[in-house]
């Protein structure tokens, strides 16, 4: 059995590791395409009544559970009992990070710090020496958190997403790069 993931803060969030109670409250959540658009084309599509129960059960757990996924829920403080969003990383080849919010919570930089927090558990914790993520070019929101965050353009392709085949772009940020943007702590 693998050591428990931790609850991670922000100055404005609570990321809790995700459990199969939090199914009920992504399933409101997540099946708008306004959330998933941008998302790999295994997400189904019209997505499924059970959809949120089944992926935690057989996919988000189990990886948990064997130590190469690292799934959080997004809360804010001001409101820890709701769910706005979810994040991870995980051992992924080409795609260690992946997220969605509420749209009504976008435009906040609520997942920049969401996304910070996880990327510092990436490479403090878990002592990764590379983080790398998939894009579309459209999707320029989440473009602009790699942006924001120090990432690079490391190659460019075409790549399936729930709305369609894109041009997509891989980025890359070393552990040292990372640590030295950062502030000291």
């Amino acid at each position: 059995m693998t050591a428990a993931i931790p609850e991670l803060t922000t100055p404005r969030l609570i990321l809790r590791p995700l459990v199969l109670a939090d199914s009920d409250a992504v399933q409101r959540l997540f099946p708008r395409i306004e959330v998933v658009r941008f998302l790999a084309s295994r997400v189904p599509w019209p997505y499924p009544a059970d959809g949120a129960f089944t992926f935690l059960r057989d996919v988000v757990l189990p990886g948990m559970e064997r130590g190469t996924e690292w799934h959080w829920s997004i809360r804010l403080k001001s409101a820890p009992e709701q769910l706005i969003g979810m994040i991870n990383v995980r051992d992924s080849g080409d795609d260690n990070r992946g997220f969605w919010l509420d749209p009504a919570w976008h435009g906040q930089g609520l997942m920049t710090e969401a996304s910070d927090a996880v990327t510092d558990y990436w490479f403090d914790t878990l002592q990764r020496p590379v983080l790398r993520v998939i894009k579309a070019i459209a999707n320029t929101a989440s473009r602009r958190i790699s942006e924001t965050s120090g990432m690079r353009v490391i190659a460019a392709e075409d790549r399936d997403y729930v709305s369609g085949r894109w041009p997509s772009e891989i980025w890359e940020m070393t552990a040292e790069e990372w640590r030295s943007r950062r502030p000291p702590r």
